[in-house]
């Protein structure tokens, strides 16, 4: 597909979708043009290419784009699609798709997958049990290792998810243990299966949620992970390019909520614009009642303003500094909490390792700053016989303001987590805000200490 290159004279355009498709003709091509195509375009080439080429499209579509593409397809070509689908990802796309849609879009499969996928349903789309394949290697412990391989080759058929491991399973569907192929094969053919398993498996419960799992998996550095019910029945698997899904979906909502914009449901283009106004809209008027209260605390300083006009010179450098602390570090630990580095208990030490941050970067800042004041009395007598107050003033102040902005950060995701909310909700736009107003307070206070009475 054509791509926009750097490069002078041999830069070349990006040919518009129409072209680019009929170059390419391959059914990744429009894949990565969806978004730009409507509703009735899409569908058009979509059925215009080659069933191989259209099955590769199918399958690069995200769980949104397949579930309405599937509802704007003819009835008949329904269930060819929907049937293309492994169980855990046919139950995304009915979860996915309306409400009224759902029974009908599930009466296209078999009985053997409507099973599965109804199974599915049942659970939460974020949590462990939603997010399962039910196909997976199974045997029974008494197996010899030449009944095993026999029985797992006559399984060759039902596609199973993952063929590396095989769960090891009572007659109550009870994980007992879990064998590779590559044990089960170096086997003597009348060794049994009890002998050959490993008992200490790692696995997750139905209900935990998918990025506990994704942690899970990564740190048991496992290509799947078995899903169990509360008696220790096993479920099925979750899969590494599961858990790759499900941590570009969680990064993605993160990144999304350290920027002060609620978690797009969808892609930015398929996105409705009100649904865009309504996600931002929210967080930008509760910041600009925030913003509010630092116009509220400038005017309780107003006469120190207007006996040192000077101050209000300062303000933006200072409480940007606080602001710009503060988002440092609640990123910092929004990040470290989502990787697991970070736990709540962990606290006091964040508190200690950022009080000494804050004084040190608070201190870089200041020395920056009372060079910038000395220089430009020096070249252009800007602040008059007290700079020297005004350069101590602004010094302290940063010290004040970058420590308190650094120790705001970092402890605002400790509370909202202990509260029960998501730590990303700390955004970089709200720490910034609230930095903005205490940091105010700090540099007239400081002001106020030494600068009233000389200027």
């Amino acid at each position: 597909m054509p791509e926009i290159t750097g490069g002078g004279a041999e830069s070349t355009v990006a040919m518009p979708p129409a072209a680019s498709l009929e170059t390419a003709g391959s059914g990744i091509a429009l894949a990565e043009l969806w978004s730009d195509l409507d509703a009735e375009e899409r569908l058009l080439h979509f059925q215009s290419l080659h069933p191989a080429n259209a099955g590769e499209c199918f399958i690069a579509l995200s769980v949104a784009s397949q579930a309405a593409l599937i509802l704007d397809l003819p009835p008949a070509e329904r269930r060819l699609w929907l049937r293309l689908l492994p169980p855990d990802e046919a139950a995304d796309v009915i979860q996915d798709a309306p409400d009224e849609a759902r029974a009908s879009l599930l009466d296209l499969l078999d009985s053997t997958a409507r099973a599965e996928v109804s199974a599915l349903l049942v659970y939460a789309e974020d949590e462990a049990g939603g997010k399962m394949s039910p196909r997976y290697a199974r045997l029974r412990p008494e197996m010899t290792a030449a009944q095993a391989i026999s029985y797992l080759r006559q399984q060759r058929d039902r596609q199973l998810e993952l063929i590396y491991y095989v769960y090891v399973l009572d007659e109550g569907e009870h994980l007992l243990g879990v064998v590779s192929f590559r044990e089960l094969f170096s086997a003597p053919a009348d060794r049994v299966v009890s002998s050959v398993m490993k008992r200490n498996v790692v696995s997750v419960p139905e209900d935990l949620d998918q990025e506990a799992v994704a942690h899970e998996l990564t740190r048991a550095g496992l290509l799947a992970v078995p899903v169990v019910d509360a008696e220790g029945r096993m479920k099925g698997i979750i899969t590494a390019d599961d858990v790759l899904d499900v941590v570009r979906q969680e990064a993605t909502e993160d990144i999304q909520k350290i920027g002060g914009v609620e978690a797009l449901d969808l892609p930015y283009f398929d996105t409705r614009l009100r649904t865009l106004v309504r996600k931002r809209a929210g967080w930008l008027s509760v910041l600009f009642l925030g913003q509010m209260l630092t116009e509220t605390a400038m005017g309780a300083f107003r006469e120190e303003i207007t006996q040192a006009i000077v101050l209000a010179l300062f303000v933006p450098l200072v409480i940007s500094s606080g602001g710009n602390s503060g988002s440092q570090a609640s990123t910092l630990m929004i990040r470290a909490m989502a990787l697991g580095e970070v736990r709540l208990s962990d606290w006091w030490r964040v508190i200690q390792r950022e009080l000494m941050s804050g004084l040190w970067l608070g201190a870089i800042l200041g020395i920056i700053g009372v060079a910038r004041i000395v220089a430009w009395e020096g070249l252009f007598g800007s602040y008059g016989d007290q700079y020297w107050r005004i350069a101590l003033t602004v010094s302290i102040s940063l010290l004040g303001v970058v420590t308190w902005g650094t120790l705001t950060g970092s402890m605002l995701p400790f509370a909202l987590r202990r509260l029960g909310f998501d730590p990303a909700s700390a955004s970089a736009p709200f720490v910034a805000t609230l930095s903005d107003v205490t940091g105010l307070v700090i540099y007239f206070t400081i002001a106020k200490a030494v600068l009233l009475g000389e200027l």
